[in-house]
């Protein structure tokens, strides 16, 4: 039988193929096939060449295996099974559309094909339920019911794999979210493209991990080691065998973690060592009405820090971790009972003898009961934020607040909570010094754009106004903006195309964007960049 060549051309690309069968044949396949991608094509929207073929493809096996297993005669004419593709993909029946759709997610990945559509992408985030967390405040930001009144204690934004965030590739018409892929994933598929040159060079990946958080009780005290011990810590760790996830492990990697934390409302923390001085002048009003056990511990507390041979803040923490079971459970009651004559007797101090009894009632036999005497209390107002260096004793006491940090999950313990404390480790990588945080605040009149300066070198953490003017973006990195009042119209300068980023929303925005983007409307959002 004689050959028969056929020339394809499909969407620019030619080929030829030799076969015996009738030319007749071949061209109503040929034609069959135009058609079929033709209305993939319609259908999905596509317009790589390499996804149509193998969607169409796709689809065509579906329908044969169909004309051979599901039902239908297996007799019928090549016209008949033609018909039955061809009424697959119409737009009456919507199994193509549904089909098709379903598997674009699945075919970027197989293919390694990034999937850009435009440089600004919604992302869906994982929030962390943690005890201490508000079961109001972050559902209330973005627009969720929490029935449950489980605590909602953080939403994570970022490549962290313990709560990674995803990308929106696309949405139904009713604004469903179809297609989503890990931002991590997507990064990775061209990392200059979306993290520009000298962040992909430097880190490999976004650098950093951006939160709301939302804390109705406190948590625990810590701290956060700096990058060389991380790394120390870690491969120590490694070598120890203590798997990541186990509840003794410190270090979950060899990362740093300076944070940065500004208030959405009102925010009350702890942080950073008080004067030595003052330090004892409050334990010493304390102990004065003690006895026992209790007296005993708190006069060896305060000549802890009368060591002048020793580091007193390190001696003084030392003392405290080794306090008995009897000293630390008298604690919290002893405090209670006080409360009411501290506060007459020193009231410039009120706060303090709240604070500490309120966390006695919390955590009774906790050593973080006397966290109040020795850390500075720190009270932020809206807008207001202060930075953590690596190495700083602290703890949130209540409130919601935009925290931003470089992407580790490395805490040491030191109290105020039920989880793993190591108290030989933590005293290894605390800043035994006295330490008050800058209070940074947003100039009056609020400009359209503020950054909070800080000396970390994963990110900024800028803040943006709208006022129903046109605002340019002004990052050249990376960066992932968080809605927290309002609504935003973001408009590509290039393609004029517009999204809409409203309350509880974010997005990630790659790098090279500066000016390429246009925010107006009325709204707040914060911007975590790097």
């Amino acid at each position: 039988m004689a050959k028969s060549d056929l020339s394809i051309d499909i969407l620019g690309t030619v080929i030829t193929i030799s076969t015996d069968e009738d030319p007749e044949y071949l061209n109503m396949l040929l034609d069959k096939y135009k058609r079929t991608i033709e209305n993939v094509q319609r259908i999905s929207g596509l317009k790589d060449p390499l996804k149509l073929a193998v969607l169409t493809g796709f689809l065509l096996c579906d329908d044969l295996e169909k004309a051979v297993t599901g039902g239908r005669k297996t007799e019928q004419s090549s016209a008949e099974r033609s018909s039955g593709t061809e009424n697959l993909l119409s737009e009456e029946t919507g199994e193509a559309e549904k089909l098709t759709l379903g598997m674009i997610s699945r075919l970027d990945e197989a293919l390694g094909v990034s999937p850009v559509s435009g440089m600004f992408f919604k992302l869906l985030n994982t929030v962390k339920n943690y005890d201490w967390g508000s079961p109001e405040g972050i559902p209330a930001l973005v627009g969720q019911r929490n029935l449950s009144r489980i605590p909602w204690a953080e939403l994570w934004m970022g490549v962290n794999p313990e709560a990674p965030s995803r990308v929106v590739l696309s949405e139904e018409s009713s604004g469903k979210t179809s297609t989503t892929l890990l931002l991590s994933e997507l990064i990775d598929r061209e990392r200059e493209l979306y993290l520009g040159e000298k962040t992909a060079r430097t880190y490999g990946t976004l650098p950093f991990l951006f939160k709301v958080l939302a804390a109705a009780k406190p948590l625990s005290i810590q701290a956060h080691p700096n990058r060389k011990q991380a790394e120390e810590g870690f491969e120590r760790e490694n070598r120890a065998g203590i798997p990541l996830d186990a509840p003794n492990r410190n270090y979950r990697n060899p990362n740093h973690k300076p944070e940065i934390i500004c208030a959405l409302e009102p925010f009350a923390a702890l942080c950073g060592f008080r004067k030595i001085q003052e330090i004892i002048f409050l334990l010493e009003i304390v102990s004065h009405g003690s006895d026992g056990f209790l007296k005993a511990a708190l006069v060896n507390l305060i000549s802890a820090l009368k060591w002048e041979d020793k580091n007193p803040y390190k001696s003084f923490l030392a003392s405290l971790f080794s306090l008995g079971s009897d000293a630390l459970q008298a604690l919290g009651p002893f405090i209670k009972t006080q409360q009411s004559l501290l506060e007459r007797d020193f009231p410039e101090y009120r706060d303090e003898w709240k604070l500490t009894s309120y966390l006695s009632g919390l955590y009774p036999g906790d050593p973080g009961i006397l966290a109040p005497l020795y850390l500075n209390i720190i009270e932020l107002a809206p807008g207001e934020a202060m930075y953590l260096p690596s190495g700083v004793f602290h703890s949130y006491i209540h409130g919601m607040g935009m925290e931003l940090m470089a992407d580790s999950d490395n805490v040491l313990r030191g109290g105020l909570t039920s989880k793993h404390i190591d108290p030989e480790e933590l005293l290894k990588i605390l800043d035994f010094s006295e330490y008050v945080p800058e209070i940074m605040k947003i100039p009056s009149p609020a400009p359209s754009w503020f950054s909070y300066p800080t000396p970390a070198g994963e990110f900024t953490l800028s803040v943006m106004n709208g006022q129903g003017n046109a605002i340019p973006y002004p990052e050249a990195g990376p960066s992932i903006a968080f809605i927290t009042d309002g609504c935003a119209v973001v408009t590509e300068a290039g393609s004029g195309s517009e999204t809409v980023l409203s309350k509880g929303e974010s997005a990630f925005i790659p790098a090279d964007q500066k000016g390429k983007l246009i925010f107006s409307g009325i709204f707040t959002t914060f911007i975590a960049a790097a």
